[in-house]
């Protein structure tokens, strides 16, 4: 039985929602036995019906959910509630495909559990999450590795000036792509924005704002072996707007799929190549696994590397388009790679007792 995590306690809870939905009903569709494994807002685990529509999570809990225990440890899974009269029964998955954006469900922290859980699962290893959940570190990254990227500083209360320039763009540290950015005019109306933004609570950077600069995107798959998509420019929905916001991406019967956008690209001479150059760079310096979206910001003459999406929405599907890859084979393959390439195994190799044997008392060393 294959799984799909959703969900979560993060502000991208809905979205993950509609991505885990969608795989479940194509894994349902393609005739395959599925676990739709609700992760909820206050951190609560349960599997729900896979045939349930994104209506039935708009006010919390769907009916008949069923509570699971995430359990860690040797035979380590998720379990159902022991009844009265029986014992709690471990669900049996071959793997679980993770479809949480955002928060614990993209940073490691979801990634580790299911590691000391022993559960096979797809996309990032937890020191890819991290990498990707962090953009101060993941900018610091593409920077040592000689890549183009604009120029990034960490924001704090005690800041007092910038090296660069306004307007400035403010992104949350550690989130999306997306919801909490804010574009300020100067440095006091930025300091004022991190009292005011809750998004910017555990660290904010600002980068300048660059108004002639346009988003492209493409996707890049790991197994069975590495595979770069068609590069994508999404529109936005106002001519007036000065991002790519949460609305231009998500809002809409179909999300993703159905939001305004360009696929392929129109590029200047030469851009497809180098954008396809860096994304393959950044696959080796990320560790990239599973299926991951790389977001660029580029003019007709610029092209800076601008973030990485360790678990995109809808994973991406709608980008794998030359050559075509059915959304069920996608699946299939992170399933695979889940079994096959494990994102890790735990050794105590070299620990042999040598250091315990000559270590001498306790009481020794603390006096």
């Amino acid at each position: 039985m294959i799984g799909v995590l959703f969900g979560g306690p993060t502000p991208e809870h809905d979205i993950s929602i509609l991505t885990g939905l969608v795989a479940v009903h194509e894994l349902v569709r393609s005739g395959h036995d599925v676990a739709a494994l609700y992760w909820t807002k206050t951190g609560v685990f349960t599997q729900v019906d896979p045939k349930l529509e994104s209506e039935a999570f708009v006010d919390g809990l769907p009916p008949q959910a069923e509570i699971l225990e995430l359990r860690v440890g040797d035979g380590g899974g998720f379990f159902t509630p022991a009844s009265r009269f029986g014992k709690a029964q471990r669900l049996a998955l071959d793997a679980i495909i993770v479809a949480t954006h955002g928060g614990p469900g993209e940073d490691g922290t979801i990634q580790a559990t299911l590691d000391l859980a022993g559960i096979a699962y797809s996309g990032p290893t937890v020191a890819g999450a991290a990498l990707g959940m962090d953009k101060w570190s993941f900018g610091a990254v593409v920077l040592a590795a000689g890549l183009p990227t604009l120029p990034r500083e960490i924001l704090t209360s005690r800041s007092t000036a910038l090296p660069f320039a306004g307007p400035y763009i403010l992104k949350p540290r550690f989130g999306g792509s997306s919801i909490g950015i804010d574009v300020v005019e100067d440095l006091p109306t930025a300091l004022a924005r991190l009292t005011t933004n809750p998004h910017f609570e555990r660290g904010c950077v600002v980068e300048p704002y660059r108004a002639d600069l346009f988003d492209v995107q493409i996707a890049v798959r790991s197994y069975p072996d590495v595979q770069l998509s068609a590069i994508e420019k999404p529109l936005r929905r106002s001519l007036t707007a000065e991002i790519l916001d949460y609305r231009d991406k998500y809002v809409g019967g179909s999300g993703m799929v159905g939001a305004p956008r360009e696929i392929p690209a129109n590029l200047a001479q030469g851009q497809r190549a180098a954008i396809e150059e860096f994304t393959t760079r950044i696959v080796e310096i990320s560790g990239l696994r599973g299926v991951a979206r790389i977001d660029f910001l580029i003019s007709d003459h610029e092209i800076y590397v601008n973030e990485i999406n360790t678990i995109p929405g809808s994973l991406a599907k709608h980008l794998f388009i030359s050559p075509p890859l059915n959304f069920s084979e996608l699946l299939l393959d992170l399933v695979r790679e889940a079994r096959e390439r494990p994102a890790h195994r735990y050794s105590s190799a070299g620990s042999d007792g040598l250091v315990l044997r000559s270590a001498g008392s306790i009481s020794a060393k603390l006096a």
